[in-house]
């Protein structure tokens, strides 16, 4: 059995295992999101606007009106607040939608610099039976579970250095991955960044192309 992704730019995923389709991120580096309908399950790993779009996200649960959403604890409070229906998840819950088992680790954000204040991540461990199981770690290279098959690597960000993007890779150990967190990246930097993923990291990247999915 195959699990289907689909990259709308930087860190926003559409995940379709087991009988799911689950939207990961939906943030204001992203687009073409906000058009997809049938959705099981919406995603958020912390409160950074370019992982969700608190604009965009009411018109999104709108269209899609049986979705969960689930999101890091402190974004799921906010989220309350403002009248969207969200559900905390924690470091170490699960839940299950249509086939699909989504469990959260870690729980904090990268450090930016000493001088900003962390705030929380979760990462998305997504599993279903028969089918790869696909990490999607946020902003955040801590949390390096086991049996992850395919790896979402962010990239580039004010909080990443190569050197860590390498270790982290190896330390997860996924056979294979996609390349995600983009956003602020040139055609030529995003190759030269993705060069050492695979070259250092180990790591067999598949490419992705707009928004036409990749399977695994």
């Amino acid at each position: 059995m195959t699990m289907r992704v689909t990259h709308f730019g930087h860190s926003c995923l559409l995940v379709e295992t087991g009988a799911a389709r689950v939207l990961l991120d939906p943030g204001t580096l992203s687009h073409g999101f906000e058009e997809l309908e049938g959705l099981d399950a919406v995603l958020v790993t912390h409160a950074h606007p370019d992982h969700v779009d608190v604009e965009r996200l009411p018109s999104l649960l709108d269209g899609n009106d049986g979705a969960v959403l689930r999101a890091e604890p402190g974004v799921a409070a906010s989220l309350s607040e403002s009248g969207l229906p969200a559900l905390p998840l924690h470091p170490g819950e699960s839940f299950d939608v249509a086939g699909v088992t989504t469990t959260a680790v870690g729980g904090r954000h990268a450090l930016i610099h000493a001088d900003v204040a962390r705030i929380g991540n979760v990462g998305f461990l997504l599993s279903a039976e028969g089918e790869p199981t696909l990490f999607h770690p946020g902003d955040s290279y801590e949390a390096t579970p086991e049996g992850v098959d395919v790896l979402a690597v962010p990239l580039n960000a004010p909080w990443a250095a190569s050197k860590e993007t390498v270790d982290f890779v190896r330390a997860v150990g996924a056979r294979e991955g996609l390349l995600i967190h983009d956003g602020l990246l040139s055609p030529a930097g995003r190759a030269v960044y993705g060069g050492q993923v695979t070259t250092l990291g180990g790591l067999a990247v598949r490419p992705l192309d707009g928004t036409t999915p990749v399977e695994f």
